[in-house]
């Protein structure tokens, strides 16, 4: 059998609104959506605040593209991304975009790559504008991707009841479980998760301390949980219910 093919993408690190520590935790979630071809970072390499990013850039064989501030108040780092990003659009070559920033002015850019036919992963802060979030096929919130060493910004497990508690969490998952549900009001988890991932990019089970989907689903006990067997082999798929409410 021929191996799947591998998506090709194009990695853009924008160093002044991303950290070094994420870089880890970063190229292994790439690696989850295909292969980095391209792997370039935009600074002013001249800054002694970016000197964290210039101590790890050759281990990871990322290009840093120099960009002078010309003026004050203008980010000259933004512009040459995109310039870079719209003439490697152009070649042809890739099936997809990361880009690594928590700024809004690369919202454009996300809508203008779609428009294309490729996809679109982000990767940025929480603190990230809603509009840039919106703008990709998936958005990744960097702080799960931070070095077990970096404990800044630790993301613990929510317990039950802050997980009920949040409204916007229940009613995405029981939206996703009756747009996925068959006549017996049963849904197959991955169903699921890809309904949630084209009505909201930013969502991760990790942003709420968990690893899975089905582990996230499980702690809120708001459904019922059973294995099916798939086919006539031994597969076995995981499907969601409504729970049925006490009274």
């Amino acid at each position: 059998m021929a191996d799947e093919k591998s998506e090709n993408l194009a990695v853009l690190i924008d160093a002044d609104n991303a950290q070094p520590s994420i870089l880890d935790g970063l190229l292994s979630e790439i690696a989850k959506y295909g292969t980095a071809n391209v792997k370039r970072i935009y600074g002013d390499w001249t800054l002694p605040r970016l000197k964290g990013w210039k101590e790890v850039l050759l281990a990871y064989s990322i290009q840093p593209i120099q960009q002078f501030g010309y003026t004050t108040g203008k980010n000259a780092t933004d512009s040459a991304l995109i310039i870079d990003a719209m003439d490697l659009l152009y070649t042809g070559r890739f099936d997809g975009f990361c880009i690594v920033s928590s700024d809004s002015d690369f919202t454009k850019l996300a809508s203008r790559i779609r428009e294309a036919g490729l996809l679109v992963y982000g990767f940025g802060e929480k603190k990230t504008p809603q509009p840039f979030v919106s703008a990709c096929d998936k958005f990744i919130f960097t702080e799960v991707l931070r070095s077990k060493d970096d404990k800044s910004d630790s993301i613990s497990r929510k317990p039950v009841s802050q997980l009920k508690k949040d409204t916007k969490l229940v009613n995405l998952l029981r939206n996703a479980v009756d747009a996925s549900s068959d006549d017996s009001g049963w849904a197959h988890l991955a169903t699921v998760g890809s309904y949630i991932a084209k009505q909201a990019p930013e969502f991760d089970p990790r942003n709420y301390g968990y690893k899975k989907l089905g582990e996230l689903v499980a702690a809120t006990k708001l459904f019922q949980i059973a294995e099916k067997p798939v086919g006539e082999g031994p597969s076995k798929a995981v499907y969601l219910k409504h729970a049925r409410r006490k009274k």
